[in-house]
């Protein structure tokens, strides 16, 4: 079978073939107040995902507390935005102009994992924001887009990363909550602000998670419910000691949970493609 090489990607002719005819992969972005789990939920989406045979998959840690990588057992040592300040100001390679640098070096930011690349956007830094490099981002997430079948971004709150456009706007908006008042109300203000960016109200679900034994998930919100996460003590046994939250076991409460969200997500995938 006929192969081509990519920067960090090998893929098969017929898959480069495949996801050139979509104009981009499935996107699905989760957002959520600290503290509701919002990564862990990610994290085991990704895997979910990958195990039902949608690989490669691009994961886009768009928290400026990054712990993505953690929870998928990947190792960061560079962010788009410590990226982003260097190639804008430091000199550039002789005979390369800044664009080709940008691209460059955007690609070597790209961390590779088992089914999964993941970007890091970092914090910002410099001015406090990307506006000055955002053009040229932008059009290197689109040329990167085609690899992939699924992309799933874990956004902060305020979900600025997709105000600026920089990574499009997502297919479905995840809200990860707990089941409290307090998480509630935060999911609510999440969809408005969602809402503001021009997101249809008919893209946006709400996760509850850490859901104790014998409580209801509550569906009487603005934001109708997709899925309900059990608390799991593989969750806090996996944190406690430190090792990814992908390597808990298979049957655990969290991981059966999010698989069968991962595959309602596919077959919205799948509707779209249709």
């Amino acid at each position: 079978m006929a192969e081509m090489t990519v920067p960090n990607r090998t893929i098969t002719t017929e898959q480069k073939t495949e996801t050139s005819t979509k104009a981009r992969p499935f996107m699905i972005a989760l957002s959520g107040k600290g503290g509701t789990g919002k990564t862990t939920v990610s994290s085991l989406l990704v895997d979910s995902l990958i195990r039902a045979g949608e690989r490669p998959l691009l994961a886009v840690d768009a928290d400026p507390n990054a712990n993505l990588h953690e929870a998928l057992g990947l190792t960061v040592t560079e962010t788009l935005g410590s990226m982003r300040e260097e190639a804008f100001s430091k000199a550039i390679p002789a005979g390369m102009s800044r664009h080709q640098y940008v691209r460059f070096r955007f690609r070597q930011v790209l961390v590779e994992g088992k089914g999964v690349d993941l970007l890091a956007m970092g914090r910002p830094e410099g001015s406090g924001c990307y506006c000055f490099s955002n053009d040229l981002l932008t059009e290197s997430i689109e040329s990167l887009q085609q690899d992939y079948r699924f992309m799933l971004m874990d956004t902060e709150a305020g979900m600025e990363h997709i105000s600026r456009g920089t990574l499009g706007s997502p297919d479905v908006l995840l809200i990860v909550s707990d089941p409290g008042a307090r998480g509630m109300r935060t999911a609510t203000r999440i969809r408005e602000i969602a809402l503001s960016l021009g997101l249809p109200a008919d893209r946006m679900y709400l996760v509850q998670n850490r859901v104790k034994a014998g409580v209801p998930c509550t569906d009487d919100g603005p934001v109708p419910l997709i899925a309900c996460v059990p608390e799991d003590p593989a969750i806090e046994a996996a944190d406690l000691a430190g090792v990814p939250l992908v390597t808990i076991p298979d049957g655990s409460p969290a991981r059966v949970a999010v698989a069968a969200l991962a595959e309602r997500l596919r077959e919205m995938a799948a509707g779209r493609r249709a």
